[in-house]
């Protein structure tokens, strides 16, 4: 359930895209159902964050090639998004901004990181731009989105939660669900787009 608050992007927002990466798009190496549907909604909020003159960041997995999260090395995933790869490029028809701060996690092959904040410095780079809410939309719902969005809260910015730009993994089938409710129930204001282009 939404309220009615205020959610028009204004000074003191950034836009914070989550792993709209090759490999977890349809045909991928980690591919997420659906994945691609949120690309031509993200690029409305990009479109609308650009327009007011307010910062875009963007986060990707960017592996090493033996990272402790991939099957071989005895993780839960197959490889994916290793760093250079074309499977770690943002998506073809991602209109991110020239001037979008990328902020790469994951980089080393003995840690694993979902959220882009952990061990990348974004928190510091957000309030060092006078950051002090989040609109974050990407993938995937129930996982990088989820704790990316659960970072976000334990530092102190105001998070909106972009819920048409947004799909889960669903290793079982309610996880994208609960991980929506979990990021609401922390805090997080689900939004869709309208609401932004309309308040």
């Amino acid at each position: 359930m939404t309220s009615g608050k205020h959610v028009q992007a204004q000074d003191g927002d950034a836009l914070i895209i989550v792993d709209v990466q090759s490999d977890f798009l349809p045909g991928g190496a980690l591919a997420v159902p659906q994945g691609d549907e949120v690309v031509p909604v993200l690029n409305r909020y990009i479109a609308a964050f650009a327009a007011r003159g307010l910062p875009v960041y963007a986060t990707r997995d960017w592996h090493p090639a033996g990272h402790c999260s991939f099957r071989p090395q005895g993780g839960i995933w197959p490889p994916h998004c290793i760093a250079e790869s074309e499977g770690a490029r943002f998506a073809t028809n991602l209109a991110i901004p020239g001037d979008a701060v990328i902020i790469s996690k994951a980089t080393t092959a003995d840690k694993d990181a979902y959220s882009g904040f952990e061990g990348t410095g974004l928190g510091e780079r957000l309030r060092e731009a006078g950051v002090r809410r989040v609109f974050i939309g990407g993938l995937a719902t129930d996982y990088c989105v989820l704790q990316t969005v659960k970072d976000a809260l334990t530092q102190g910015f105001d998070v909106i939660l972009l819920q048409d730009a947004i799909r889960a993994v669903n290793l079982k089938p309610d996880d994208g669900a609960q991980a929506e409710r979990e990021m609401q129930r922390l805090g997080a204001e689900p939004v869709s787009y309208d609401r932004v282009a309309n308040a």
